[in-house]
């Protein structure tokens, strides 16, 4: 007998126009690769049964749950600037909403369980090389504390998929606040369905910015919470070396948080340039473009709202170009704070931007590994017999001595002692990211010799990113020449 999910489906209650209802493709041999028992608690779901052989089938889209609402979103985006009126779920199907153990309405949604109305010729289905990557890089993620899709479950679904070549096939189970994409609003605003637009705002702040209701402007409210999210994500993303590599309208959500994880990579070497995804021929998505890049989506989402927030087209215009002139100092604000939190400061001086400018711009200059060069400060910031373990990081390691001089000059203003200051540095500078050669190597395991081994020991090092483990120490070193990844793909 199936278990009873408690879904409570608001989304599928609203009009028919935002989505399509249709039922997964059934796979013919369903496996479960790895389930996130941790988080099916949290969403008051019995790990046990989603383990068993009904859980999987449901996982793999085999079996529907009574109250569950089957749903493919409608959704437009503007897609490396180009815009695009009709996109929407091509291989992803809500299941329905759970409100979790906090009281927070959560999304259910598997992702590769065939064709709906929106796949555009294409199959629906999800090739097991993406479904692994989205599922280490969102629970990395989600372990450094930085707002984020999650991954319930990995299935195996023991059928292929045909792409550049024949691959095995997966689904995975992402857990959202919810899917509602700036491309959501696109969808209706382009087709000049206002009526469309007012009904998905009202949903979007009942769901996620419920204080915007009461406000004197409520859509008004609703367009600076999404700009005011969206700039303290994107600095959260800087801050770790993270690049998302596709951020088209249609993968940014209303909700702040990251998610479609296709040809994201977190930085090696430092390089403002760093371009990882295979189809970003231009550079528009390189990881120094990302704050003016949510900001130009952002203004996207502002040119929906403008009917709803005045009548006098002027006037609209007006408050909308005042909300989105936040962005800049909103998203500096919050990067400049994660930066000083990252040098060991917690008081705030003038110099202190430059003083973090000029240490980016030596690492980039001396091919400095990102993750490698903030970890080491944390343990060179009171002692500079330690700087050598930094150093070594350089090119030039009298770049970094001539910038330890200012450094440390700045920290003997702190009135924070240094055992303190160690320790707040470790909790924001992480030992371990999902270094690319890494990731690519647990698909390899997995795809060539369908060995998961490699995937459960590197998700095991990721869930505690902030921590030394001596065990698994050789993680946290960069690539050799040999294991470089210059590229990632999408997977579609």
């Amino acid at each position: 007998m199936t278990a009873q999910i408690p879904f409570d489906n608001s989304y599928a209650r609203l009009p028919e126009r935002f989505f399509a209802r249709i039922a997964p493709t059934p796979v013919r041999a369903p496996r479960l690769i790895r389930l996130n028992r941790p988080l099916a608690l949290q969403l008051g779901l019995d790990p046990e049964w989603l383990a068993s052989t009904e859980g999987v089938e449901m996982l793999a889209g085999n079996r529907v749950p009574d109250a569950a609402e089957a749903i493919a979103t409608a959704y437009a985006g503007h897609q490396f600037g180009g815009f695009v009126p009709q996109l929407g779920d091509g291989r992803a199907i809500l299941l329905g909403e759970v409100i979790d153990q906090s009281g927070v309405r959560r999304d259910i949604q598997l992702k590769g369980p065939g064709p709906t109305p929106f796949s555009r010729r294409g199959d629906g289905r999800a090739a097991m090389g993406p479904v692994l990557r989205e599922y280490v890089v969102s629970e990395t993620m989600a372990a450094l504390g930085i707002p984020t899709t999650r991954a319930l479950a990995a299935v195996a679904t023991g059928e292929k998929v045909i792409r550049e070549e024949i691959l095995p096939g997966a689904v995975l189970t992402r857990v959202a606040s919810s899917h509602i994409r700036v491309g959501t609003f696109e969808f209706f605003a382009r087709r000049g369905d206002v009526e469309g637009v007012r009904v998905l705002a009202d949903h979007v702040i009942a769901r996620h910015y419920p204080d915007a209701a009461h406000a004197e402007k409520p859509f008004l409210a609703l367009l600076q919470a999404v700009i005011n999210a969206q700039a303290e994500l994107i600095a959260q993303w800087l801050l770790v070396g993270f690049i998302h590599g596709v951020m088209n309208t249609d993968n940014m959500s209303v909700a702040g948080e990251t998610i479609d994880y296709g040809p994201c990579a977190f930085m090696d070497e430092y390089d403002p340039a760093a371009v990882w995804s295979a189809i970003d021929r231009q550079g528009r998505y390189a990881y120094g473009n990302q704050p003016a890049i949510a900001q130009w989506n952002l203004t996207r989402l502002a040119e929906c709202l403008l009917p709803l927030l005045s009548n006098d087209t002027e006037l609209a215009v007006q408050e909308a170009e005042e909300a989105l002139s936040a962005f800049p100092p909103t998203f500096e604000k919050a990067y400049q704070a994660g930066l000083r939190r990252k040098l060991g400061l917690l008081t705030e001086h003038e110099a202190d931007a430059a003083l973090g400018r000029d240490l980016l711009s030596a690492m980039a200059a001396n091919r400095a590994d990102f993750t490698l060069t903030f970890r080491r400060l944390s343990g060179a910031e009171s002692d500079a017999e330690k700087d050598g373990a930094v150093r070594s990081l350089f090119a030039d390691p009298s770049a970094f001595d001539e910038w330890a001089v200012r450094w440390r000059e700045r920290l003997a203003l702190e009135s924070t002692d240094a055992a303190a200051r160690r320790n707040m540095m470790r909790a924001v500078n992480p030992a371990y990211i999902p270094r690319n050669h890494r990731v690519e190597a647990v698909i390899r395991a997995a795809v060539d010799r369908d060995d998961f081994g490699p995937f459960e020991e590197l998700l095991t090092v990721l869930s505690q990113p902030f921590e030394d483990q001596p065990a698994f120490a050789h993680y946290a070193g960069p690539p050799e020449e040999q294991e470089r990844v210059r590229q990632t793909f999408c997977g579609t």
